[in-house]
């Protein structure tokens, strides 16, 4: 299986961060912060951002083409 590429991290004010595990930054969507319009990567309640996640990771997994073994 393909290590995921997004994950959580809790900021200090108790909002939450979606980051790149490959580079420790908040995650990067053409050159944003955010996936797209007003949905942000930063500053997002724990249940957004766990959602958030799931979503970037099954897109990353489609991108890259991988399903994990066989």
């Amino acid at each position: 299986m393909a290590p995921q590429r997004y994950d959580l991290r809790q900021e200090p004010d108790g909002t939450w961060t979606v980051i790149d595990v490959f580079t420790g930054w908040p995650a990067m969507i053409n050159g944003q912060a955010q996936i797209s319009g007003d949905v942000q990567a930063t500053g997002l309640d724990m249940e957004e951002a766990d959602d958030l996640v799931d979503l970037m990771n099954l897109q990353d997994v489609r991108r890259r083409g991988t399903t994990g073994p066989t």
